[in-house]
């Protein structure tokens, strides 16, 4: 299909991508890989007056080690997060996460930026970043500020970011020593995510110490499963976790749609919280 007609620009800096933002109000669109936009465009479901390309902006992309955190550029593509030593080693779960996401032609262009700030809950990353505890940082008219991930994801397709502000990178505390793994069914490959669940342990004395739970595509936003991690404080064999997994579902609103019902998600939760816990503490 055709997308609709629009004024298209391609700032240099921040600072003039911020401005063209700012003057297009409500009316502007932001444009780094593509991934989520284009199809948007083509199908005519958004019809921007304005596309601001910031793909070629200078400075947001890579990986950085600033003392216990990385910082991650937010034009860094899923192909170099999946890729890079930093966060192999310190983030395990986004890169294994990110490598799940849709297709190889896919991971080269869209971005890790581009992907949070579309703020789909059936996106793999939105609940990575919520178990990782994550930050993300944008850069608007009033200057710069940084947006916990439990703030940042506001209702379906709706982020924290005001029309006039851009994400220009993402902080992730160093998680070494945990233990993680991210489990999703989804009808076929390369679909969305019926439901995902991001898990991340951390083990003493044989026993859970810590687990973090993030929740795909179980509510209007991406959700942390805080009955199950609750309940896995302590868990020291499988069946104490199958017993936790039980509450993954607490609290959540999973959608009615061609895909599964509401009770179809919650149980797909309990099960998949179970894998994946198992998995990230190495009793699988």
């Amino acid at each position: 299909m055709i997308p609709p007609a629009f004024d298209y620009t391609r700032p240099a800096t921040v600072d003039e991508a911020v401005r063209a933002l700012a003057d297009a109000g409500d009316e502007g669109k932001v444009l780094a890989g593509g991934q989520s936009l284009l199809p948007l465009l083509r199908l005519r479901l958004a019809f921007p007056e304005l596309v601001v390309d910031v793909g070629r902006i200078p400075g947001l992309r890579g990986v950085r080690e600033v003392g216990d955190s990385l910082t991650i550029g937010a034009l860094t593509t899923h192909h170099e997060v999946i890729r890079d030593p930093l966060v192999r080693r310190y983030a395990g779960l986004l890169a294994a996460a990110t490598a799940t996401v849709a297709d190889p032609a896919v991971r080269h262009r869209g971005t890790l930026g581009g992907s949070l700030a579309h703020a789909d809950p059936a996106g793999d990353l939105p609940a990575v970043m919520l178990a990782l505890d994550g930050e993300l940082v944008a850069v608007g008219p009033r200057g710069r500020r940084t947006i916990p991930a439990r703030e940042f994801f506001v209702d379906y397709l709706q982020s924290a970011l005001t029309a006039d502000e851009l994400l220009v990178e993402v902080r992730i505390p160093k998680a070494d020593g945990w233990g993680f793994h991210y489990e999703k069914f989804q009808r076929v490959a390369q679909a969305w995510a019926i439901v995902g669940v991001a898990a991340l342990v951390r083990r003493d004395n044989g026993h859970i110490a810590e687990a973090r739970v993030g929740l795909t595509n179980m509510g209007s936003t991406p959700l942390r499963a805080s009955a199950a991690e609750a309940a896995l404080s302590g868990a020291g064999d499988p069946d104490a976790v199958a017993r936790a997994a039980q509450e993954a579902a607490e609290g959540t609103r999973p959608a009615q749609d061609t895909s599964a019902s509401p009770e179809y998600r919650a149980h797909l939760a309990r099960v998949l919280t179970k894998r994946a816990v198992l998995t990230a503490a190495g009793m699988g």
